[in-house]
């Protein structure tokens, strides 16, 4: 209807139109004018007239209804209001919230045991899930490939630390088998040069070959000369005059203590004379060259 007025004013005359605006009947095209908004109240009394009138007066495990401030913050140790919650941060209004609920939880589950009311599910209980079987099982079996692959991946890193491991360990060894050869090699030029009358290291290594390993060379504690020098000093002694030193002296000429009748004139048991059983005979045990040959030709 007000579009059809509009558009019987639209062919209206200049007289038509004014006398259209005298009575009230032309209407404001783009300049509307706009009505006060109503002030907000806070109408206690009405709110509860209207709670008054749907509320049902049933028992309260029918309604179940708990109404609770936030529980204490345990930080704080004080209840947080909802003044002292900002709303446009996230974690303050939501942690204020799952306060709230744990509050109710608090004050619900106690009253629900004295009613004898059930708050647990039982171990039989099998109810409807959101998804199918199938779902379910490509999903246990995605999570399970997805925790072997993690499996693999660390082996494969243990795998790696250890052949790293290994390779430097090899390094180190390989590094002082060329530092013990390259030292010996110079205790070598040492001695051929004449400036070094010992080859200890020759001992050494072969301790050390063995597995007795007891320190470096300068800390090993020497107990005696080795076999090169023993023989050395049994074939040719200690140094000093050679020739001439089994000579008597008078003292030695004089001494008589040692001397022993029996002994040098074969009178001990065994040894020939009256007594004995082969005479000067019995000492020379060595057989004679016929024997000695007819030994050797049985030999061949």
């Amino acid at each position: 209807s007000d579009s059809g007025s509009d558009s019987e004013d639209s062919s209206l005359s200049d007289s038509e139109l004014q006398e259209a605006f005298a009575r009230g009947a032309l209407k404001p095209g783009l300049n509307v004018v706009l009505e006060e908004r109503p002030k907000r109240r806070n109408d206690t009394d009405g709110l509860k007239q209207c709670l008054a009138e749907f509320r049902q007066q049933l028992a309260w495990v029918e309604r179940l209804d708990v109404t609770l401030g936030p529980v204490a913050d345990p930080v704080s140790q004080s209840a947080s209001t909802s003044d002292a919650v900002d709303p446009e941060n996230d974690f303050q209004r939501e942690m204020s919230f799952y306060r709230q609920a744990q509050a109710a939880v608090l004050d619900a589950l106690p009253r629900l045991r004295k009613l004898q009311v059930p708050t647990r599910r039982p171990d039989d209980y099998f109810a409807e899930m959101a998804k199918s079987d199938q779902q379910m099982q490509k999903i246990r079996q995605k999570l399970k490939s997805k925790q072997e692959a993690m499996e693999r991946s660390e082996k494969a890193k243990q795998l790696r630390a250890m052949r790293k491991y290994g390779k430097k360990v090899q390094v180190e060894i390989l590094q002082r088998r060329q530092k013990e050869k390259k030292n010996m090699l110079n205790a070598v030029k040492k001695y051929q040069k004449g400036l070094s009358d010992k080859l200890d290291f020759l001992d050494e290594e072969q301790t050390s070959s063995q597995g007795n390993k007891k320190g470096n060379a300068s800390q090993r504690t020497k107990k005696g000369p080795n076999a090169k020098r023993r023989y050395k000093n049994q074939k040719f002694g200690f140094g000093g005059k050679k020739k001439g030193s089994k000579w008597n002296t008078k003292e030695s000429f004089n001494d008589v203590s040692s001397f022993q009748s029996k002994v040098a004139h074969n009178k001990g048991p065994g040894k020939g004379g009256r007594g004995g059983k082969g005479g000067k005979k019995a000492l020379n045990k060595r057989p004679g060259k016929r024997a000695r040959q007819k030994m050797k030709n049985r030999a061949r």
